[in-house]
């Protein structure tokens, strides 16, 4: 396939690959980033295509592939490390206080709030709260996987309702 005819059946390609690169970023900069580069490295490694194979399903691959490494990227270059072996460095930014007392109050009265659920809600909720997938959740507690996603989503319903009631309550009282 000659470069002509390659590029454009990239060029086909552009809407799709736009769409796909902006589900990935959510970015409309970004994706336009994420689609030049997909097309670039589409074009260096042209002699790496087979004519005949799905070229849309190729070009995807790439620009999920740029997409995943960037990311890596970003994360890493977000990551600090530390390697001073006295541990009296850490904290030498200045004096801060730490106090958890608003955070424990509140986790208090929110584990209470799902203590008070009804546990055909409560145990689902907890379960994916924990980490569960809805499969597995289902799997053990043998239920369909749709009433176990509604189950969850009255039981944030009921929560975000008795959270809402207690914040009002709140407010009445120092009102």
């Amino acid at each position: 396939m000659s470069t002509i005819n390659f590029s454009s059946e990239i060029s086909k390609l552009e809407n799709v690959l736009h769409n796909f690169a902006f589900k990935l970023t959510r970015n409309n900069e970004d994706s336009k980033d994420l689609y030049q580069e997909t097309a670039y490295r589409a074009l260096v490694n042209q002699d790496k295509f087979r004519a005949g194979t799905n070229m849309k399903a190729w070009l995807f691959t790439i620009m999920r592939n740029i997409f995943i490494n960037n990311y890596r990227k970003k994360i890493k270059k977000n990551t600090i490390l530390d390697s001073t072996d006295n541990q009296y460095y850490l904290n030498t930014g200045g004096p801060t206080v730490l106090n958890d007392a608003n955070s424990a109050i509140m986790m208090n009265e929110l584990q209470e709030l799902v203590n008070k659920l009804d546990d055909s809600i409560r145990i689902p909720f907890l379960m994916h709260y924990y980490g569960y997938k809805y499969q597995e959740i289902a799997d053990q507690l043998d239920l369909p996987l749709g009433t176990v996603k509604s189950r969850i989503f009255f039981a944030r319903k009921e929560l975000k309702n008795a959270v809402l009631l207690n914040y009002k309550g709140v407010l009445e009282r120092t009102a």
